[in-house]
């Protein structure tokens, strides 16, 4: 779950220091869940260049598919 948040604050934050800062973890723990997620998934999921991000193909439907799964396990954690 915790590689779902962060990629998932990655995005809305517009950067991994961001990220970061929002999830009151280092900057390379943020890179490195992210590289464990991509890696398990098997795909890139951003395209990353020193002055911007954007979500790959790949990203955009995982994307979706993170935020569905954090909500059923907000929704879970409150029965």
């Amino acid at each position: 779950m915790t590689g779902l948040q962060v990629f998932v604050a990655v995005v809305e934050q517009g950067s991994l220091s961001a990220a970061a800062e929002r999830l009151d973890m280092s900057r390379a723990m943020v890179s490195r869940y992210l590289a464990e997620l991509e890696e398990w998934m098997g795909a890139r999921l951003l395209h990353r260049t020193t002055r911007r991000q954007s979500l790959t193909l790949v990203g955009e439907e995982a994307l979706q598919r993170a935020r569905s799964v954090l909500s059923l396990g907000e929704e879970m954690s409150q029965l």
